[in-house]
């Protein structure tokens, strides 16, 4: 538990895990989802999930310069548990939809 809690222990992390679900995404994309993360906290975080390996980065080389970040396959494994605490939220905050940065997702 005590690993667990380290690789997602900020508060930004599960956010930016869960704006980047299953798709692949540019960090100005990412940046402008998640309007109150500063760009060097994004950028330390995006790092440091990079180096638990719950996320990919890809570079492309490209005039100019492209990256694409994704969840590798440990960081999809936390999507369930992710959708749970939104559910649970949701519940208790007595609101139908699970709001994470500009991003709002209906719960069942």
């Amino acid at each position: 538990m005590t690993r667990a809690m380290a690789t997602l222990g900020s508060k930004w992390k599960p956010i930016i895990i869960h704006n980047i679900n299953n798709r692949k995404i540019r960090f100005g994309q990412l940046n402008a989802l998640i309007p109150l993360i500063t760009r060097k906290v994004l950028t330390e975080q995006l790092k440091e999930l990079e180096e638990d390996g719950i996320l990919l980065r890809e570079s492309f080389s490209e005039l100019p310069p492209r990256v694409e970040y994704s969840l590798t396959a440990k960081g999809l494994a936390l999507l369930p548990i992710l959708n749970s605490v939104c559910e649970w939220n949701a519940q208790f905050e007595h609101t139908k939809t699970c709001s994470v940065g500009n991003t709002h997702q209906s719960t069942p």
